[in-house]
């Protein structure tokens, strides 16, 4: 079982909106607010500045503007990465029945790794997982298969008995070229767009659920 980490384990949002921010004001240009980064959430840290930067869900920026606010905002959110993000409500609940089972976890992040670990050791989750498959771990990230693949190979799982836990078109979107099962939840960052309507396999308000589910 592979769990999204941003919105689905953790309300990451809060520090990904101060951290960005700061950035803006360091460059002189307009804040956001945490409402707004919420809504931009959900194609990675690439597409975010993107938003934030242009102040416009598609907007382009120079290159140079883009990589000046890529550094300063690195720089950031490093340093403020769980001073704000809480663990949501269920998931250590979750965690404790898959762990009593015997099932084999992973995490697949599009985050970075030196983010994807600092904060996972920062909430307490760590430890709980076999496996942590970061955004820079492989040269493809989620909406690519590969990911999740390599995940259900390092425990020697198939993609049929394996499932994917997630937030977003992009979890959906790997989990089905992947062969795996998906499950969401309808807090996460899925850039304005109701997860019932692109129908994963089930959605569960809370991971507390996940017992009864399975």
């Amino acid at each position: 079982m592979l769990f999204d980490l941003d919105g689905t384990l953790i309300d990451t949002a809060p520090d990904l909106a101060w951290s960005i921010d700061a950035m803006l004001g360091q460059l002189g240009l307009p804040v956001c607010g945490e409402d707004k980064v919420r809504r931009w959430i959900g194609s990675g840290i690439e597409g975010l500045l993107r938003r934030a930067v242009t102040n416009d869900f598609d907007g382009q920026p120079e290159t140079d503007l883009y990589d000046r606010a890529l550094s300063v905002f690195m720089e950031y959110y490093f340093d403020n990465l769980s001073e704000r993000s809480r663990v949501y409500p269920g998931v250590n609940e979750a965690l404790a029945y898959l762990q009593a089972g015997d099932y084999q976890i992973g995490c697949v992040t599009n985050k970075t790794g030196r983010f994807t670990d600092k904060l996972l050791k920062a909430m307490g989750l760590y430890d709980e997982f076999g496996i942590i498959v970061s955004g820079d771990t492989l040269p493809v990230k989620k909406p690519d298969p590969q990911p999740l693949l390599h995940a259900a190979a390092h425990f020697s799982i198939s993609a049929d008995a394996a499932l994917m836990v997630g937030d977003s078109v992009t979890d959906i979107n790997a989990a089905r070229a992947a062969g795996f099962q998906i499950l969401c939840v309808p807090y996460g960052y899925n850039m304005g767009r109701d997860i019932y309507d692109l129908q994963p396999d089930a959605v569960v308000e809370s991971l507390a659920e996940l017992a009864d589910l399975i």
